[in-house]
């Protein structure tokens, strides 16, 4: 697969205790991505954060969080994202979800 130029970025916001059907709500979407044949995932986890119930979640040893904020970040040809929008919405109960046009300069394997 080979992507070169304009691509979106898909930025979906959740925390580590975010469930769906019972499992990891990050893992279920990087699953589902696979499923859907994207370019790809990649969940990274921050130190702290706070979102729409304005609560801090943090990794510090005074306040040991076991929600820690997750971010999972797609990109794809901006059609494919597009495509998979309404199901990944579906799967996001509490979170941010964002879209921007991204410049791809390279993805490539055989």
């Amino acid at each position: 697969m080979k992507i070169e130029g304009e691509g979106k970025l898909l930025r979906i916001y959740i925390g580590e205790s975010d469930r769906f059907k019972g499992k990891s709500l990050a893992n279920e979407i990087v699953k589902f991505a696979r499923e859907k044949g994207l370019a790809g995932a990649t969940v990274l986890r921050g130190l702290e954060g706070f979102g729409a119930r304005n609560r801090i979640h943090t990794a510090s040893i005074l306040r040991l969080s076991q929600d820690l904020p997750l971010v999972v970040e797609i990109v794809d040809r901006a059609e494919r994202i597009d495509a998979v929008l309404p199901e990944l919405d579906a799967m996001v109960g509490d979170g941010l979800i964002t879209l921007e046009k991204v410049q791809v300069l390279r993805y490539r394997h055989e």
